[in-house]
């Protein structure tokens, strides 16, 4: 084992991968999803290849590529193209893939996948989305990110009901008066509560129109709508908590009722408002909040709109909430004052979002948050893919004893082939995973990592690009080793190609 094959023997080996014995299907189709995450694919081969799996992995695909699979007359190919987000479209190709559509539900899919990914349409395409003779593609179109207001409108005078309620959010700021009231005097009761709901944006709710009824979901009503003093003095302390609720939600809150909100009883009222865009941190502060910071947490939306506005991150960055000073470690830059700011904050949270999010993060905080995290599928690869993350200096970790620190040796530029091999017999796992994981692993080492009882470390060595031919070759022969021995780089591309297609056996010498 020890000994390099020679050229001759290696290519012998790859023709025993398309030898006389049948190559099952299922392996093949191992190959298939392996070789979608091999480097060394052609980009020639891909598209195939994501029409036999419908999936994708990989880089990016050319505009001609995805062009290609736009127009494929597979429908599970077309919805692959869009299904898990990989590749972002443009409003054009959105617009060819929506409208090339004839099957109509296959039209309405797409549609609900472009409102989900807020992917913006051509205004030709919306155009022609607002006459389409299905009803839901015409209320999914209405609920379309960057609707031109034109398109709204015309939604908005839909003989069906569910299409014109959808589209009032979208026609309402260039509808004139008269039209507003049309939509407001609507025969549908849905429909005019919407319109009542976005005319009360800015025009407070009296009491007799809230007991009314027309508004349609009260709570709804009462978070977005503006309301009369003596209805928001009412809701305060109304018995009914999801009320309260809302109206903590409500805009233009005046601080005495901020003020009785901040001593309600219902945790969950407090919570609410203390998120309010337009508190001070002095009355943020005040607020008795009580928030499970373990759980998931994301930006909140009006934080997120400040991010370009240094002065409201420096002020936000102080807020006693955490989940504030959350939002503003997800900002992509940041002042240096904020960034120590919250480098220290005592959220270990803000810690990690800062190492995720922003350029700035200084390499100290982000060698400190690899202690703990390993990195996420949002931010893959964060804090150790970070710009700022250290690189000199790490092989004094070599022989620490916490594993975590351990791995980071082998990342610095000095770090040599002798200590991957110590690492491949650590007795850590993950130590052992990224040795065989290091392309400078020797043939003796990844052999013997096949063998690890652990079932990803033995996948990081079935991609070692130091196997023997005739260890690989063994790899892809196997239905449970396929997938990840389909993904070594080296492999040769003539047996790529021949993988990737669906050769008979006997069909003469591999292609080196």
């Amino acid at each position: 084992m020890a000994r390099e094959e020679t050229e001759e023997e290696r290519d012998a080996e790859w023709e025993k991968l398309f030898g006389r014995l049948r190559i099952p299907e299922r392996t093949r189709e191992q190959w298939a999803l392996g070789l979608l995450s091999n480097p060394a694919l052609p980009d020639a081969l891909r598209p195939a290849l994501m029409h036999r799996t419908h999936r994708f992995h990989g880089p990016a695909l050319r505009p001609e590529e995805i062009d290609r699979l736009i127009a494929d007359p597979d429908w599970p190919v077309r919805r692959a193209l869009v299904d898990t987000g990989a590749q972002p479209l443009t409003p054009d190709q959105w617009s060819r893939l929506v409208l090339g559509e004839e099957d109509d539900r296959h039209r309405w899919i797409l549609l609900t996948i472009a409102v989900d990914r807020r992917a913006a349409l051509t205004p030709a395409a919306c155009e022609r989305l607002a006459t389409d003779p299905v009803t839901r593609v015409r209320a999914e179109t209405a609920a379309l990110t960057g609707l031109p207001h034109a398109v709204a409108r015309v939604l908005t005078a839909d003989p069906v009901p569910e299409v014109r309620e959808r589209a009032c959010a979208a026609a309402w700021p260039g509808l004139g008066a008269d039209e507003r009231r049309t939509l407001m005097a609507d025969p549908d009761a849905r429909v005019r509560a919407a319109a009542r709901r976005l005319h009360h944006r800015t025009h407070p709710v009296p009491l007799s129109v809230f007991e009314s009824g027309d508004l349609g979901d009260a709570a709804r009503a009462v978070a977005g709508c503006a309301l009369e003093p003596d209805l928001a003095l009412l809701l305060s302390r109304h018995p009914d908590a999801a009320l309260r609720r809302a109206l903590a939600e409500s805009p233009g809150l005046p601080p005495e009722l901020v003020a009785v909100l901040a001593a309600d009883p219902d945790a969950e009222v407090r919570n609410t408002l203390a998120l309010r865009p337009d508190l001070t941190e002095e009355q943020r502060g005040a607020i008795a909040y009580d928030v499970d910071l373990s759980g998931l947490s994301h930006a909140l939306d009006w934080v997120r709109e400040l991010h370009g506005d240094p002065a409201a991150m420096r002020r936000l960055a102080a807020s006693a909430h955490p989940l504030v000073r959350r939002s503003v470690a997800r900002a992509r830059r940041l002042p240096p004052d904020v960034v120590d700011r919250l480098a220290h904050d005592e959220d270990r949270v803000v810690h990690l979002f800062l190492a995720e999010s922003c350029d700035d993060a200084p390499p100290w905080l982000l060698l400190q948050v690899w202690r703990w995290w390993d990195g996420s599928l949002s931010f893959p690869g964060r804090p150790r893919t970070h710009p700022n993350f250290p690189r000199a200096g790490l092989l004094r970790y070599a022989t620490a004893p916490e594993a975590r620190l351990r791995r980071l040796a082998l990342a610095d530029p000095d770090s040599t082939a002798e200590l991957v091999e110590r690492f491949s017999l650590d007795p850590d796992v993950e130590v052992r995973r990224d040795a065989a994981a290091d392309p400078r692993l020797s043939r003796l080492g990844a052999v013997r990592l096949l063998d690890d009882p652990d079932r990803v470390v033995r996948a990081a060595a079935a991609r070692s690009p130091r196997l023997p031919a005739r260890v690989l070759v063994a790899l892809l022969r196997d239905r449970e080793t396929a997938g990840d021995a389909a993904r070594n780089a080296a492999i040769p591309p003539g047996v790529i190609r021949r993988m990737a297609g669906r050769d008979r056996p006997g069909s003469g010498r591999a292609p080196r």
